[in-house]
């Protein structure tokens, strides 16, 4: 059995000697064209005139495209309002205004200079603050709320009240948005893109184009990282692709730098949280109210979604008797941000953390133990929008976790530390995640998987997942191996492709093992039962001879629970008997047996009403804690992570290695975007960061020091394929820990009150408050 085994990721070699082919490695074939965007100079005004002449009379130019060239432009996963080509209204600085088409890269070099873009200037809406005092909002307000908040608030021993600000955060996967569109026969476009929701790059290629699905094909092999940042915004960049392929009759690829990609695509939404909570002497929660805004951007993309899963994530890992929490999208002239890791789940569970974390500190207590005493515990398992928490670890997990990193000894060592030591300050923090499972919309919550055996016995399975580095391909390989029992390497994983699963969901929500791989199982099981019966027909009836023909429909009823496949043998537990896997699947050829199945899976009772703000919107919950200790230099600001440990309740988990990578990777990804990766625009919306050189993401040096990863072993998820648990978005709330546990080292500089700072805190920033908390 592969289950449960650290077999390697399907592409480890072929990453390291650089056999991996990705979008931009693909050959390029005769006549192929390259292509180029120009975005807009301003972030709002009016689309006046274009002005290309100097371009077309460059070498090898062919064409600018723009609005008007293509059947249909507007798209969007949730409402169709965002311009592919601006028509008219600018919405954003960098938003593509035309598209430049070339018989060499050579001549699309600084083609920008040569196109002439007349526009009409207005004034921008560039900060949330400006969209929440002149109300420009997306969308509804939405609110989810228990009991009696404003009540139970006014009632209260003790009251907080404050805003705490996140900022975005870029995605920097390592391959930008890429993709390259073949004309086929018949009108065909054939699409190869880096994206994580082919269907949806599939369906807005056809809009487009004036095309039926059905004349579109894209097919995703990998993608050189993702993080969500190619759930949605991969799709109008392959249209034009696909514009330009359609007009010329020839192959066309779109590749963007780092540069163009930064400035065009969205990031993770920025929020402005303003909250009040009421509580005991003991710091439990007895009334909590907040208000989300989120930044948008210039259009809707997915943020309706993002801010519903913030809401649902505003209880963090807390039981909060009364509640109130409001919900609103806030439009401005930035990039329309999108998904990002964790899909608003970050930025709901921040703000709690925070709250909690200000209670100890108003009342001189530990953090931790005011953590402790709110968290879901015993009968109170019921979050605000009422979803029962079933089997909640939580608990179990906090208290293992504080033993096994010795958080009282090493917290009485901080005090004495910061007691005495004049040059540094340490601080320590636990956070936690209490990540919901499922998309919030219902209808995304299904996968298709095409499972074929071949005669001598190897498999090929083909699903909507999308392999982005994660590992999902290496985990469904796993688990067809383990149901059909043979060895992983005769499972081969083939590219995504619309014409094999069609209707799929996007590569997100940290759902592509649960979705495709709970279809993937159901496919080998219907192959199992076929298999299974020819054993039966064997052991009733003896080897076929000569013209008889193996009839399994009277056996496939049966029980045959006691046939097992296991070591590429089909074992009879009850008899000893064991057959070979090979020579029966030979038979079922031979006899005319299907050995393809196709098999459509869905996650089955979820309700949450979104108007109401309750019901069960989650399939599980995937949980964890840490622990993260840090120390700062008081001269420089100068911050290093010297600890962090991380309990994580995975389930049986399916590759222990790939989910320790998938733990580790999305803590330090969020420590970036708590800490370093800090977003700079121009004052006229000109995004200023858009590169390694003005971007930081962590390095090596900014990993913990000490990072320890623990996981809970247990199966009683049965709600999931194999009893795992998802694994891709959950840890990214741990790397905040690492941010709180910057609040903890300056709450003990002097100062009466209680420490205020925002998300990220770079080393300037954290400089800058001590020397106000210092006066100096």
């Amino acid at each position: 059995m592969s289950l449960g085994k650290n077999i390697p990721h399907d592409s480890a070699k072929t990453h390291v000697t650089g056999e991996s082919v990705f979008i931009d490695d693909r050959p390029r074939t005769q006549g192929e064209l390259y292509l180029a965007i120009v975005g807009a100079p301003i972030a709002k005004g009016r689309l006046l005139k274009i002005d290309g002449k100097k371009a077309l009379q460059r070498e090898g130019v062919l064409a600018i495209m723009t609005a008007k060239d293509l059947q249909y432009n507007k798209w969007g996963t949730i409402e169709k309002s965002q311009p592919i080509l601006v028509e008219d209204e600018i919405g954003y600085r960098d938003e593509p205004v035309c598209l430049v088409v070339a018989e060499t890269a050579q001549a699309l070099l600084q083609i920008e200079k040569d196109i002439i873009i007349e526009v009409e200037e207005q004034r921008p809406i560039l900060s949330l603050e400006q969209s929440i005092d002149e109300k420009m909002f997306l969308g509804e307000k939405r609110v989810i709320a228990r009991g009696d908040a404003i009540g139970e608030l006014k009632k209260a021993p003790h009251r907080l009240k404050g805003t705490l600000k996140n900022e975005g955060q870029e995605h920097f996967y390592l391959e930008s948005h890429a993709c390259i569109a073949y004309p086929l026969e018949n009108n065909q476009i054939e699409i190869h893109s880096s994206s994580q929701h082919p269907t949806e790059t599939q369906h807005v290629v056809a809009h487009a184009l004036g095309l039926k699905y059905h004349q579109v094909v894209c097919v995703v092999k990998r993608m050189g990282g993702g993080f969500g940042g190619k759930e949605s915004q991969a799709a109008p960049l392959a249209a034009l692709a696909g514009l330009a392929a359609q007009r010329f009759k020839r192959p066309a690829r779109l590749i963007l730098t780092k540069d163009q990609d930064m400035k065009i695509t969205g990031k993770r939404h920025p929020f402005r949280s303003f909250y009040e909570v009421g509580f005991d002497d003991q710091g439990k929660v007895l009334s909590h109210q907040v208000t989300l805004y989120s930044d948008g951007g210039a259009y809707a993309d997915l943020s309706y979604s993002i801010l519903e899963r913030a809401m649902l994530h505003s209880d963090g890992c807390y039981y909060l008797p009364h509640v109130r929490i409001e919900g609103q999208v806030c439009q401005t002239n930035n990039h329309p941000h999108t998904a990002f890791r964790g899909f608003g789940g970050p930025q709901g569970n921040l703000v709690i953390e925070h709250v909690l974390d200000d209670i100890a500190y108003y009342l001189k207590l530990d953090p931790a133990a005011v953590k402790r005493a709110n968290i879901y515990d015993g009968d109170k398992c019921i979050t605000p929008y009422g979803q029962k928490i079933d089997h909640n670890p939580l608990p179990e997990i906090f208290d293992q976790l504080m033993d096994r990193c010795s958080y009282v000894e090493r917290r009485q060592a901080i005090e004495e530390f910061n007691k005495n030591d004049g040059a540094y300050i340490k601080g320590m923090s636990i956070s936690g995640t209490k990540f919901g499972i499922a998309f919030t919309a219902r209808f995304l919550n299904q996968g298709n998987a095409l499972v074929n055996i071949h005669v001598d016995g190897t498999v090929q399975v083909s699903t909507g997942a999308t392999e982005m580095g994660q590992g999902v391909n290496t985990k469904i390989q796993q688990i067809v191996s383990g149901a059909l029992g043979v060895r992983p390497e005769y499972v081969q994983i083939m590219p995504t492709s619309t014409e094999k699963n069609h209707n799929t969901s996007p590569t997100a929500a940290s759902s592509g093992s649960d979705l495709n791989g709970g279809a993937a199982l159901k496919s080998c099981e219907n192959l199992v039962k076929r298999l299974k019966a020819i054993v039966l027909w064997i052991e009733n009836k003896g080897m076929p001879k000569g013209m008889d023909e193996i009839d399994i429909n009277p056996f496939l009823d049966l029980d045959m629970n006691y046939l097992i496949f296991e070591d590429e043998k089909i074992k009879n537990i009850k008899s000893g008997q064991d057959y070979c896997y090979f020579e029966v699947v030979s038979l079922a050829y031979m006899h005319r047996i299907s050995l393809g199945e196709y098999a459509h899976y869905k996650i089955t009772d979820l309700n949450f009403d979104k108007e109401k703000g309750e019901g069960k919107a989650f399939n599980y919950f995937t949980n964890g804690l840490a622990v993260s200790e840090v120390l700062i230099d008081r001269f420089t600001g100068e911050m290093k992570v010297l600890r962090s440990d991380i309990f994580m309740d995975l389930g049986r988990r399916i590759n222990p290695g790939v989910d320790n990578g998938q733990v580790t990777g999305a803590f330090v990804q969020a420590m970036g975007w708590a800490t370093s990766e800090k977003l700079i625009y121009s004052d006229r919306g000109e995004l200023l960061s858009h590169g390694p050189t003005t971007y930081k993401i962590p390095s090596i040096q900014d990993t913990p020091r000490e990072f320890n990863v623990y996981f809970m072993d247990h199966d009683f998820n049965t709600n999931n394929v194999v009893r795992s648990k998802a694994v891709g978005e959950p840890p990214f709330l741990l790397g905040v820990s690492v941010w709180h546990a910057v609040k903890d080292a300056l709450s003990y500089l002097p100062g009466e009150d209680l420490v205020s700072i925002n998300l990220p805190i770079t080393g300037e920033d954290i400089l800058t408050k001590m020397r106000e908390r210092l006066g100096y």
